[in-house]
C-alpha cells in the first residue's frame, strides 16, 4: 500500500478521482493509525497505517490505492488519565467524527467501553481488550449524484406551514407505500405520501434526527431503541437503518433523491439537528468517536474535576462550543448538509446549549456570531429549540435576529385557554397575534414565533384530549420519565370512553386547537398523526418506541376521516387569506392616517374590548376582528396587499355564548367559513348585529362579505384613543423539554 503525507484538509476522507485523502483532529494524541477493514464482517483490520504527518494537530495521508466504498477507523493512542480528561485507548477502534457515511454500526460487547465495566474503579480503570470486531466503521464515498434542475422552494416564512414527522413512522403502516420502502427515505417520496402533505397543505417537512445515531446498551438489551435519534454518532452520515438501500453509497444517494422529490412538488426539508451532546454519554458511557479522539478538546469537563462532564443537555455530555474545532465540526457538518445533501433549513435541538461560552447562555456567542457571518448557513431556516435543562436555559424570545424559536409559551397558553384554565385570556390574546412581547424587542418578526400545540415530544392532540396523566410504563422507567406538566384535560374520562358525550367534546377540542394554531400568527408547526388523530396510549415520552405505538395508522374511521379534512379546511383557508400571514406586528390603532384600525377586540355583545374587560377574572370569551385592507402589509412588487376581514370568535366557556356580531349596519354580511362544534349548515350568510349562537368550547371562524369595511370608530376614554393590544403578565413560567429524564444541570458526579 503507497502512503503519501497527504494534506490537513478538509478533514475526514476525501476521495478526488484518483485516491483518497484522510485527515483527523487530535491535539493530545501522541500516535494516530489509520485502521482499512477489507468488509463489514470483518474481525479485525486487513491494515493498520501510521499517520506520520501532523499539521496544526491534524494527523493526515493520502492513499493513492484505496477508492469509495473502503471501510476504515482509527486507533488513536495517548495517555488514559480521566482525572486530567484524557480517555485515550488504542485498543478502540474510534469511528472518524467526519465520516460521510456508515459502513458498520456498533455491535454491543464490553470492549466498547474505555475502561473495565464492573470494575471497583470505575471509569478509572483500563481495558485492554480489542474492540475492532464490533465498532463503528466509516466507509469512504464519491460525491457522484445529478441533481438536474433542483432548486430550494425558499418558501417564505410568513407563508411557511411546517409538518413535523419521524421518516420511519410516517410510512411503516402506509398500506399504500411498497413494502419494502416503508419506514425509508425512499418511502417519503412516494406518491401517497407527497399526496398527502400536498392535500393537507403544508409546505415544509421537518424530519427528526437522521444523523446516524447509537442505540443505548440498556435499551438494546430490553428490545427497545433510541427511536426519536437524539443520539448522535456521526454527524455527517444519513442514518443507514432508515433507508432501504443497503449499501453506504446507495443510502446518501436515496437521502438526495428523497430531498429532489420533495423539493419538486414545492417542499422544503428541515432537519432536527443534534449537536449539543453526542450518543457516548457521561463517564460510564461507551467510548466510539470523539471521547477516544481528544475528550478535553471535544467535551465540556468540570474544571477542577476534570473526570467529570458538564450536562448541560440531561444526555450526560455537553459538546465543547469553546473548542475551534467543535465549532468547525459543527459548522462543516451543517454546510455538508446544505450544500451536498440540499436541505432547507434546520431546527437545532436544546440550542441554548450551543450559545454556553462558559456558563451561562450568551446569545452572542461564537456560535451565532458564525452563523450569521456564513453565506450559505445565514440564508437557510435556522429554527432554535430555546432551552436546555442547565440553570438559566430557558431562553424564549432572546435568540438574535436571523433565527425563529419553537415557542413554547405559545403551546402552554393555548393549551391553559382551551382547558379552561383561569386569567390566561390576555396572555391567549398576545400569543395569538404573534407574541410581540417576546420578539419585537430585537427587531424580529410575527414569523419568529413557531408556533405549536404538539411536536414528537409529549402527548399527540388526541391524547392530549383524552389522559390527564402519562401513562409511560412502556418505557421501563417506572412512569418517572416524561413531563408531568402537560396542561391536558381529559374531557371526563381517563383514556379510551364509549362516552358520547366525552367523544363529542373530544372531537371539538381538537378542532378548538387546530384552528387556533392555524389562524395565528406566527408559522405554524403540526405533528405528524395529529391529522389522523393518533394516539400513543397516553405516553408522552415515546423516545425509545419503535412500533405500532408511534408508527401513523392511515386506516382511518369515519369520524378520523372527517377530522382530517377539518385540518385541511383550515390550513386551504390559511393559505387563502393574507391576514393570517402578516410579516408585522398589529398596531391595534390607526395606519397611516386611515381611520380602520388593523384588529379589534370585541366582548360577546360585538363591542371593543376595555381595559376592565381584560382583566375580567372571568374573560374566557372574545372576539377578534382582523382588518383585509392591510395598508402596512406589501408583496414583493410594493403593492399593498388587500384580503379578506376576518372575525373569530372563541369560547372557552362551558356555556353558550350569544355573540353579536360586529358591524355598523345589517347590510354588512358574515359568511360562515368555520364552526368547530357544528357540521357546516347550508346557510352560511349572516348579518352584522345578529347574535351567533357560539356554543360550549368553541371557534368560529367568519369573512367579511360586503365591499366595504365596516369600521368601528375609535373609541376614546377621556379623550385619548385606547390602545387595545392585550395586558401580558411577564412572570409567566413555561415547561421547558419533557424528554429528558434529567432535570437540571449535574456533572453526573
Amino acid at each position: 500500500m503507497r502512503v503519501w503525507p497527504g494534506q490537513s484538509y478538509p478533514l475526514g476522507a476525501t476521495w478526488d478521482g484518483e485516491g483518497v485523502n484522510f485527515a483527523l483532529f487530535s491535539e493530545h494524541a501522541t500516535r494516530v493509525e489509520l485502521c482499512l477493514f477489507d468488509a463489514a464482517t470483518a474481525r479485525t483490520e486487513s491494515m493498520c497505517i501510521p499517520l506520520r504527518e501532523q499539521t496544526d494537530f491534524v494527523w493526515h495521508c493520502y492513499l493513492p490505492d484505496v477508492k469509495p466504498g473502503q471501510l476504515y477507523g482509527y486507533r488513536v493512542h495517548g495517555p488514559y488519565a480521566p482525572q486530567h480528561g484524557h480517555r485515550f485507548n488504542a485498543h478502540k477502534v474510534l469511528l472518524d467524527p467526519y465520516a460521510k457515511a456508515i459502513g458498520r454500526d456498533v455491535a454491543w460487547h464490553d470492549s466498547m467501553f474505555g475502561y473495565r465495566v464492573g470494575d471497583p474503579a470505575e471509569d478509572l480503570s483500563f481495558d485492554d481488550r480489542d474492540n475492532a470486531h464490533c465498532a463503528a466503521l466509516g466507509a469512504v464515498t464519491e460525491r457522484k449524484f445529478r441533481w438536474g434542475k433542483d432548486r430550494p422552494p425558499k418558501t417564505p416564512w410568513h407563508k411557511t406551514v411546517i409538518y413535523e414527522a419521524h421518516v420511519k413512522g410516517m410510512t411503516m403502516r402506509h398500506p399504500d407505500v411498497p413494502k419494502h420502502l416503508r419506514g425509508t427515505y425512499a418511502g417519503m417520496a412516494t406518491k401517497p405520501v407527497i399526496q398527502h402533505l400536498l392535500k393537507l397543505g403544508v409546505t415544509a417537512v421537518e424530519l427528526l434526527p437522521v444523523h446516524h445515531k447509537v442505540n443505548d446498551r440498556h435499551l438494546v438489551e430490553k428490545g427497545l431503541s433510541n427511536y426519536w435519534g437524539y443520539n448522535t454518532l456521526s454527524f455527517f452520515a444519513p442514518d443507514t437503518r432508515l433507508a432501504a438501500a443497503t449499501s453506504p453509497h446507495e443510502t446518501i444517494i436515496e437521502f438526495k433523491k428523497m430531498v429532489r422529490t420533495l423539493h419538486r412538488h414545492g417542499l422544503e426539508v428541515i432537519l432536527d439537528v443534534v449537536y449539543n451532546h453526542t450518543g457516548e454519554g457521561n463517564r460510564f458511557g461507551p467510548t466510539l468517536s470523539l471521547r477516544g479522539l481528544d475528550n478535553s478538546n471535544y467535551y465540556r469537563v468540570v474544571e477542577g474535576k476534570r473526570r467529570f462532564y458538564m450536562d448541560f443537555t440531561g444526555c450526560g455530555n455537553t459538546l465543547n462550543m469553546q473548542c475551534p474545532k467543535v465549532l468547525q465540526l459543527i459548522m462543516d457538518s451543517l454546510r455538508y448538509w446544505v450544500t451536498e445533501m440540499h436541505v432547507d433549513g434546520f431546527r437545532f435541538d436544546l440550542a441554548s446549549a450551543l450559545a454556553r461560552e462558559l456558563y451561562d447562555v450568551d446569545k452572542l456567542g461564537a456560535f451565532f456570531d458564525i452563523i450569521h457571518q456564513d453565506p450559505i448557513l445565514s440564508r437557510v431556516k435556522l429554527i432554535a429549540e430555546p432551552w436546555d435543562v442547565g440553570a438559566g436555559g430557558y431562553m424564549v424570545g432572546n435568540f438574535p435576529v436571523g433565527w425563529t424559536e419553537w415557542n413554547g409559551r405559545y403551546r402552554d397558553t393555548v393549551r391553559s385557554f382551551w382547558k379552561g384554565d383561569g386569567h390566561a385570556v390576555n396572555e391567549f390574546a398576545t400569543r395569538l397575534t404573534g407574541s410581540s412581547d417576546l420578539y419585537e424587542h430585537n427587531g424580529r418578526r410575527p414569523y419568529a414565533s413557531i408556533n405549536f400545540i404538539t411536536c414528537h415530544d409529549g402527548f399527540t392532540l388526541q391524547d392530549m384530549v383524552s389522559y390527564n396523566d402519562k401513562h409511560n410504563d412502556a418505557n421501563g422507567h417506572g412512569n418517572t420519565d416524561g413531563d408531568n406538566h402537560n396542561l391536558s384535560w381529559n374531557c371526563g374520562d381517563e383514556g379510551p370512553t364509549d362516552d358520547t358525550n366525552v367523544l363529542t367534546l373530544r372531537n371539538r377540542q381538537k378542532r378548538n386547537f387546530l384552528a387556533t394554531l392555524l389562524f395565528s400568527q406566527g408559522v405554524p408547526m403540526l405533528r405528524a398523526g395529529d391529522e389522523l388523530s393518533q394516539t400513543k396510549q397516553g405516553n408522552n415520552n415515546t423516545y425509545c418506541q419503535d412500533n405500532e405505538l408511534t408508527w401513523l395508522d392511515w386506516n382511518l374511521s369515519a369520524e378520523e376521516q372527517d377530522f382530517l379534512s377539518f385540518v385541511q379546511t383550515t390550513v386551504k383557508i390559511w393559505k387563502e387569506q393574507p391576514v393570517f400571514q402578516r410579516r408585522y406586528f398589529f398596531q391595534g390603532r390607526s395606519i397611516r392616517g386611515k381611520t380602520q384600525k388593523d384588529i379589534h377586540w370585541l366582548t360577546a355583545d360585538g363591542k371593543e374590548m376595555s381595559d376592565a374587560d381584560w382583566h375580567s377574572s372571568h374573560a374566557r370569551c372574545l372576539g377578534v376582528l382582523l382588518n383585509g385592507q392591510m395598508t402596512d402589509e406589501i408583496d414583493e412588487r410594493g403593492r399593498q396587499i388587500n384580503g379578506d376581514t376576518m372575525l373569530m370568535l372563541l369560547n372557552a366557556r362551558d356555556r353558550e355564548v350569544g355573540f353579536t356580531l360586529p358591524g355598523e349596519d345589517v347590510k354588512t354580511l358574515w359568511r360562515l367559513e368555520l364552526d368547530t362544534a357544528r357540521a357546516m349548515p347550508e346557510s352560511r350568510r349572516h348579518p352584522a348585529q345578529q347574535a351567533y349562537r357560539l356554543l360550549p368550547r368553541s371557534m368560529v371562524v367568519f369573512r367579511q362579505k360586503s365591499r366595504r369595511w365596516s369600521f368601528f370608530k375609535l373609541r376614546h376614554d377621556e379623550g385619548s384613543p385606547v390602545l387595545l393590544k392585550p395586558h401580558v403578565e411577564k412572570d409567566v413560567v413555561s415547561s421547558a423539554e419533557p424528554r429528558k429524564l434529567r432535570t437540571e444541570l449535574t456533572t453526573d458526579e
